[in-house]
């Protein structure tokens, strides 16, 4: 119970104002459909936190610091250039693309939680506790906490707030993150 209580803990305040929460706000914004968003969002963190703690109950403590940093960041900076691209669909979503947004939230949350800070603590979590249903339930929980909310409060602004608003503004902060996980790989 203390390594479900203490991945819970840990991934939920890890991931309040990271790019996956933004993430989850603009996917909220952009589709209106938060049921589909909700079970993209579960089913990627379980696969990607599933991920991190066999891995990390494998590898342990053995990550470079450096070369993580520098990954993040470069995705960091992808991912915030990929979202100026401008949208060539609706953004209204009809109902019967629920499988789309579905699809377009799995896809994107796990690859926007691949060297994230909450998939790194549930690697290291998993690498201390070597109890991997308890970790992957925390964690996965954890991630539902801290996005869930803002999957069904987010619909409540989408209509008030302009997408390319929102993706100028993730895209700036996503960048400035991103370059500083750049200057800290450097450091290292």
């Amino acid at each position: 119970m203390e390594a479900f209580l203490i991945a819970l803990s840990t991934v939920a305040l890890a991931e309040m104002g990271d790019r996956t929460q933004l993430l989850s706000l603009v996917l909220v914004t952009r589709f209106r459909q938060p049921w589909p968003i909700l079970l993209g969002v579960l089913c990627a963190s379980l696969a990607s936190h599933a991920a991190a703690s066999f891995l990390g109950v494998w590898i342990g403590g053995r990550l470079n610091p450096t070369v993580i940093d520098a990954a993040v960041g470069a995705s960091m900076i992808a991912m915030a250039l990929w979202m100026l691209k401008p949208d060539n669909t609706s953004s209204e979503a009809a109902p019967e693309r629920h499988r789309g947004v579905f699809l377009t939230t799995l896809v994107s949350f796990f690859v926007a939680e691949i060297g994230d800070k909450t998939q790194i603590a549930t690697l290291a979590l998993a690498a201390g506790y070597h109890n991997l249903p308890a970790i992957i339930a925390g964690s996965t929980c954890g991630m539902m906490l801290a996005n869930t909310p803002v999957i069904f409060i987010g619909k409540l602004f989408a209509r008030r707030v302009s997408l390319r608003s929102i993706h100028y503004a993730t895209s700036v902060l996503l960048i400035l993150v991103g370059v500083l996980f750049l200057l800290r790989a450097a450091r290292h």
